[in-house]
């Protein structure tokens, strides 16, 4: 198994309060293929620098690190091409994590 970190724009648009059950989903969407998910970092709504669409002008930031099977991260990155909720996700692989030094 690797370690993968993805950052996930959540879609909240007129939804602010779901973010919490939106992250949910995110965690048990990456259970649901094998993943184990490590931390989850909220991290704050930004507005975007170039706005494509006038209906998306922000975006909630969420931090996921993760372990999964390599394959496993095509499935996911197919899944959330799919769902409403995430508006944009990037996977990329995690560098291992450092010991506490002493």
């Amino acid at each position: 198994m690797k370690r993968y970190e993805g950052l996930f724009i959540l879609n909240t648009a007129g939804k602010e309060e779901n973010v919490k059950e939106t992250i949910d989903k995110v965690s048990s969407e990456i259970s649901s293929v094998g993943g184990k998910v490590e931390t989850v970092q909220k991290m704050d709504k930004r507005a975007f620098a170039r706005v494509a669409d006038k209906r998306h002008s922000s975006g909630f930031y969420v931090n996921v690190i993760f372990e999964s099977q390599p394959a496993a991260v095509a499935q996911l990155q197919s899944r959330f091409a799919l769902n409403a909720d995430v508006f944009r996700v990037m996977f990329s692989e995690a560098p291992a994590p450092k010991a506490a030094a002493k």
